[in-house]
C-alpha cells in the first residue's frame, strides 16, 4: 500500500511516481508540465515589461476585500494583490503548480494535505510568509469569509504546523478528493496586518498581500490602480515567466454600459470583452475599429459554453410546482429572440455543462449514471435519461400556438385557469405574475420580451430595472423572483457546485444557489463527484448531476455564448497561444514605443 505519494499521482491505482515529488497536483490523472517546466505554454516568455493597462468594470465598489459577504469588491484583488499555496494551470481541466508553497504531499486517499512553503515568500512588507499565515487565513475564512470558503474550510478536522515552513491539513473521514486543491488555492493573508475583530465590515484599505501588485490609489466608486512590486518575490517563479508585465494596472468602474463602450470608442481604456451581439455585430463601426488600431477576436475556449439562464426564486410560493416552471420554459421563445436580438448568433442547449464531454443533454445515461441515480427513481424524468428530451423550438414568430397549448395543459394540471384574460389559481382565485429583476439593457430587452409572450397565456409579468450594486444586493440577499445569471463551468467541476446548487447553501445568503434547490438526488451527484478517482467515473456524477438539475426545471436556458468576443487597441498586444480557459490579461503586454528614427 502506498502511505504518500508525490501528487504527481495516476488517482485509479497506487501507483508511487515519487520521482516527481510534489511539485502539483491534478484532481485527475497526471499533471501535463514536467518538474523542470519553465512557463505555462500559454505565455510569452520575453514579453517586455512595463506601461499601463487600462480595464473597465461594470458597477461600483465600496470595498476592497472580496473575501467577505459585505459590499461589493473589486475581485482581482485575489491573485493580482493576494496569493494562493498554489496557482492554477490554465491550460488543464484542474491542475494546480506550486506558488507560495513549492511542494504539496498528500496520500492515494486524500485523506490529508501537506504544503511546503517556498522559503523565498515575502509579503509586499518584506516579512516572511510564515505557517502562522497559513493557519490564520484558513480560520480566518473559514470563521468570516465568504459563504464558500466557510464551507470549503469547515471540512479540514485539524490542521498543524509541522515545522516552520510545512503545515498539514487532516480531512477525517471527509470523501472529498477535491480538498487538497481547494486548500491548495487558499488565499493566505498576512496574519500581522489583519485584523480579524473587523475582518467582516467593509473597507478601503489596501490590503497587503505577497502578490505581484500593490493598490497603490482608489478613488471610491470610481477606479483602483495597482502598481506592479519591484521587488516582489516569485518574478521568478516558472509559474509567473510571461505574466505581470504591467508596471501600472487601473479598474475603471462604470455605472451605465452605453458610457462604458463610449469612453472603450474614444480609448480610455484598452480592452472590452463584448457581451452583447447587437453591439458586437454593428456597434464597431468607428474608425479606429476599420484602420487596424482596434483589434477585435473571437476566441474559442475549451470550456463548457458559458450560459445565461431565467432563474426562478423556488423559494417563491409561485415557483414551488415544477410543472408551473416547465410551462414557463416552453414560453420562452429562443428563436425569436435570437434572430431579433443576437443575429443568429447564438445556440441554447439544456443543462449546465453545454457543449462540453460533462453534459448530459441530448445524450442516453449510461450504465454508471443509471447506477448512481438508482437510489433516487423519481429524481430524473424518462426522456432526460434517455436524451431524448429537447428543449421547445417555436416557429419563430413570437405567438407559437403549440408551445403555447402545452404549457398552458401543465398549467392546468397545476391548478391554474383563465378568469376573463388572467390566469389565476382555481383554490386560492391568486393571479400567476411575478417580477423580473434586471440590470443591464441586454436583461432588459430578453425580460420585455419574455413578458409580451407570457402575457398571451394570461401571465403577467413586471420587470424592474435597477443598477449593478441593488442588483447584486437583492441576487446576494435572494430577494427576487425572476433574474437572469450566468453560472461559469470548468471541465473539472467539484466543491463549487454544492455552492452554486447544494441544500445547505440554498439558505445562506451570499452562495450562488439563487433558486434555492434542495434535492437529496443534487447533493448525492455531488458527492460522488467529489469521491471520483477515475476520469469515467467523475464524468459519469457530473452527467447524473446535470439530469437531475434539468429535471428540476430550476432555470430557463436563455443561450448559450460559443465564443469569447474580445476588442482590443493595438498597443496591447497578446501571445499567440490561447489558454484552455480563453483570454488572459495577465498574459499581455504593451506593445513598446517604435525607436526615434
Amino acid at each position: 500500500m502506498c502511505l504518500t505519494l508525490a501528487v504527481g499521482l495516476i488517482a485509479a491505482g497506487c501507483q508511487d511516481v515519487r520521482a516527481n515529488p510534489g511539485y502539483a497536483i491534478a484532481m485527475h490523472g497526471k499533471p501535463v508540465l514536467p518538474p523542470d517546466f519553465s512557463e505555462m505554454p500559454y505565455v510569452n516568455p520575453d514579453a517586455p515589461k512595463g506601461g499601463k493597462l487600462v480595464q473597465s468594470v461594470s458597477g461600483s465598489f465600496d470595498s476592497l476585500n472580496p473575501f467577505i459577504v459585505k459590499g461589493v469588491a473589486l475581485q482581482q484583488i485575489r491573485g493580482f494583490v493576494v496569493e494562493s499555496l498554489m496557482v492554477r494551470g490554465n491550460d488543464e481541466p484542474f491542475t494546480l503548480y506550486g506558488l507560495l508553497a513549492d511542494k504539496i504531499e498528500t496520500n492515494d486517499a486524500r485523506t490529508y494535505a501537506t504544503f511546503h512553503l517556498n522559503p523565498q515568500a515575502r509579503f509586499c512588507d518584506g516579512r516572511p510568509v510564515r505557517v502562522e499565515d497559513v493557519l490564520f487565513s484558513w480560520q480566518l475564512l473559514r470563521d468570516k469569509g465568504r459563504p464558500n470558503h466557510r464551507q470549503y474550510y469547515s471540512k479540514v478536522a485539524a490542521a498543524e504546523a509541522i515545522d516552520e515552513r510545512t503545515v498539514r491539513f487532516d480531512f477525517g473521514g471527509t470523501e472529498d478528493r477535491e480538498l487538497p486543491l481547494i486548500l491548495g488555492l487558499m488565499p493566505i493573508l498576512p496574519k500581522h496586518a489583519i485584523d480579524a475583530a473587523t475582518f467582516e465590515q467593509t473597507s478601503m484599505t489596501a490590503p497587503l498581500g505577497s502578490g505581484p501588485y500593490r493598490v497603490t490609489a482608489v478613488k471610491p466608486g470610481a477606479s483602483v490602480t495597482l502598481t506592479r512590486n519591484p521587488d516582489y518575490w516569485g518574478r521568478d517563479l516558472p509559474v509567473n515567466r510571461g505574466l505581470w508585465n504591467f508596471d501600472e494596472i487601473r479598474f475603471d468602474f462604470y455605472r451605465e454600459a452605453n458610457s462604458q463602450f463610449e469612453a472603450f470608442k474614444r480609448g480610455l481604456y484598452d480592452f472590452r470583452v463584448e457581451t452583447e451581439p447587437l453591439r458586437w455585430h454593428e456597434g464597431y463601426d468607428f474608425p479606429a475599429a476599420g484602420n487596424g488600431q482596434l483589434v477585435r477576436e473571437a476566441l474559442k475556449t475549451g470550456l463548457p459554453a458559458p450560459s445565461e439562464y431565467l432563474v426562478f426564486n423556488t423559494r417563491r410560493p409561485i415557483f414551488s410546482d415544477v410543472r408551473v416552471r416547465e410551462a414557463l420554459t416552453l414560453l420562452f421563445d429562443f428563436e425569436w429572440i435570437n434572430r431579433n436580438y443576437f443575429f443568429g448568433l447564438y445556440s441554447r442547449a439544456g443543462g449546465f455543462f453545454a457543449g462540453s464531454e460533462l453534459s448530459a443533454y441530448a445524450r442516453a445515461a449510461d450504465e454508471g449514471e443509471r447506477s448512481l441515480l438508482k437510489p433516487f427513481p423519481s429524481a430524473v424524468r424518462g426522456d432526460i435519461l434517455d436524451g431524448s428530451y429537447r428543449l421547445p423550438v417555436t416557429d419563430g414568430s413570437g405567438r407559437d400556438r403549440e408551445t403555447l397549448r402545452i404549457a398552458l395543459a401543465l398549467l392546468t394540471q397545476a391548478g391554474y385557469e383563465f378568469d376573463g384574460t388572467v390566469l389565476r389559481h382555481r383554490s386560492t382565485k391568486a393571479p400567476l405574475a411575478f417580477e423580473m429583476l434586471v440590470t443591464t439593457r441586454d436583461q432588459e430587452r430578453i425580460a420585455l420580451t419574455y413578458a409580451r409572450d407570457l402575457k398571451r397565456a394570461g401571465i403577467k409579468v413586471s420587470v424592474r430595472s435597477v443598477d449593478g450594486v441593488q442588483f447584486d444586493q437583492r441576487r446576494l440577499g435572494f430577494d427576487f423572483d425572476m433574474i437572469q445569471n450566468r453560472w461559469d463551468q470548468s471541465l473539472s467541476p467539484g466543491n463549487e457546485q454544492s455552492f452554486y446548487w447544494g441544500s445547505e447553501a440554498a439558505d445562506i445568503h451570499g452562495t450562488r444557489n439563487y433558486m434555492g434547490v434542495k434535492n437529496p438526488a443534487v447533493d448525492a451527484m455531488i458527492a460522488a463527484m467529489l469521491k471520483a478517482r477515475r476520469r469515467p467515473d467523475f464524468v459519469d456524477a457530473v452527467r447524473a448531476l446535470d439530469r437531475v438539475l434539468m429535471s428540476g426545471f430550476y432555470a430557463i436556458p436563455v443561450y448559450n455564448v460559443r465564443e469569447q468576443w474580445i476588442a482590443r487597441w493595438n498597443r496591447i498586444e497578446r501571445p499567440v497561444a490561447t489558454a484552455l480557459t480563453g483570454y488572459l490579461p495577465e498574459t499581455w503586454w504593451r506593445r513598446p514605443p517604435k525607436p526615434s528614427k
